[in-house]
């Protein structure tokens, strides 16, 4: 019987919190069919959580509601790590080595891990990504298995406000048990973009509701990233205060005005709000997030005509001719990016760009979680008809003599009755043996033929 492993993921943003669980059989045969949400309301700002218990109180509601799903208890979770302070710090390390030893993986971990622990002011270092080596002064993109008397390394330190982590850890520990932070836009560059992409060079950006988050890759490794304080928020808000109408109703009108970064725009009225009003907000505030966008290129170090394109992805990469209208400001090729090809989502209520994020983390969280493992136990049951019981291995120790009938374990049997000897001469009284429970035909039989040629011939 294939054994299927299930991996629980959540990915907390500014305007509702995420959860899902996903299905991995022996095959590697990966799907997700259970996905649930829950929005929220001024709880989270920026990525940051800032109301520890209204968050924690969401996270449990997702959690139950999955396990209502599955019937079963989500033991531990992956969590995705984002939010407005998290950016990249490029730095180096310098290291001699000796010469007549092999430079190792186990060396080059070391080196690495060291550098993590500098200290940046006000800032945690979340994790260490190396950019580029070079072993006497030779860059390399693969160092293992070299030999030199000096190593180089270029790293990029991607670090936050300890405050994101530490409010995150809070919420978490009234939650559900946490087995790995993952930085969220690493792991999505990971599963959605090409290799070719990160080769020739290419900007990630996701549009998320308070945060923009921006990475550039150039010759396969990361080379900047950053976290705007800018999203579809924004512009909600925008025609929000400017319209003077509500929140709710200022994000359906945005949501349905057909292509509102047009020039001139068709005025209809949607629930009482100009449309050619609200693209005028629409227009203005999306220009700005652009420019922004835009400008880490230089930030970066890199030249536009160093980069290939541009992979678009998060809820305000749905606003209708964002792509275009970034092809149009920054003059690079625009693709929407797509959750990644080792997930298999059949359930067409949950295959939605918005959650590229979880699905990204629950297909790399998969790929580096051991096979005998998994974040979920599900419930079991004995089936009353057949009176099945499934074996507990935890209560006594078993052998391979140990005999298992259709589930069900074979009762205890009385001990075997010693037989009385065979002499010449009967004995006066005769105690007959008792029968056990459950003889086969076989075993009877030989007991009558021993009672018979037992009996003393007088009773005849």
């Amino acid at each position: 019987m294939s054994k299927s492993q299930y991996i629980a993921a959540l990915e907390i943003g500014s305007s509702k919190i995420v959860g899902a669980i996903a299905e991995k059989t022996s095959a590697g045969y990966m799907q997700i069919n259970h996905l649930e949400v829950e929005k929220l309301t001024n709880s989270v700002r920026h990525g940051c959580v800032q109301n520890v218990e209204n968050t924690k109180g969401c996270i449990n509601s997702i959690i139950k509601k999955l396990e209502n799903r599955i019937d079963g208890t989500v033991d531990e979770v992956f969590v995705g790590f984002s939010g407005r302070s998290l950016h990249s710090e490029p730095t180096e390390v310098n290291h001699n080595l000796d010469a007549t030893v092999p430079i190792t993986d186990e060396v080059l971990d070391s080196i690495v891990s060291e550098a993590g622990r500098d200290p940046i002011k006000n800032y945690e270092t979340i994790k260490v990504v190396p950019r580029t080596y070079y072993v006497d002064k030779n860059e390399t993109k693969s160092p293992s298995g070299q030999f030199g008397s000096n190593i180089n390394i270029k790293l990029n330190l991607i670090v936050a406000k300890p405050n994101l982590k530490l409010n995150l850890d809070r919420v978490m520990s009234g939650a559900v048990r946490v087995r790995d932070y993952l930085v969220t836009p690493l792991v999505v560059a990971d599963e959605i973009l090409e290799p070719s992409e990160k080769s020739l060079g290419c900007m990630l950006v996701d549009l998320g509701a308070e945060t923009t988050t921006v990475s550039i890759y150039k010759d396969g490794s990361l080379v900047y990233l950053t976290t705007l304080p800018l999203g579809g928020r924004n512009i909600t808000r925008d025609i929000m205060v400017g319209l003077n109408v509500l929140e709710d109703t200022a994000e359906r009108v945005k949501k349905n005005i057909s292509n509102p970064l047009e020039k001139n725009v068709e005025h209809v009225s949607i629930e009482g709000v100009s449309s050619a009003d609200a693209a005028n907000y629409i227009a203005a505030r999306t220009g700005e997030i652009i420019a922004n966008i835009k400008q880490q290129i230089s930030y970066a170090g890199v030249k536009i005509v160093d980069l290939h394109n541009i992979v678009l992805i998060g809820g305000g990469a749905q606003l209708q001719g964002i792509a275009r209208r970034i092809e149009d400001e920054i003059k690079l090729r625009v693709r929407l990016g797509s959750y990644p090809k080792t997930l298999n989502i059949l359930d067409h209520n949950i295959n939605r760009a918005e959650y590229v994020q979880l699905f990204s983390l629950l297909s790399s969280a998969a790929q580096n979680m051991p096979y005998n493992q998994s974040c979920v136990r599900l419930n079991t049951y004995g089936d009353t008809d057949n009176d099945y019981m499934v074996p507990d291995y935890s209560s006594r120790n078993y052998n391979d003599d140990d005999d298992y009938s259709y589930g069900r374990f074979r009762e205890e049997e009385p001990a075997r009755p010693i037989k009385p000897s065979r002499t010449s001469e009967p004995s006066e009284t005769h105690v007959e043996p008792k029968r056990r429970k459950g003889l086969s035909w076989l075993e009877k039989a030989r007991s009558r033929m021993e009672r018979l040629m037992n009996e003393p011939e007088d009773d005849e």
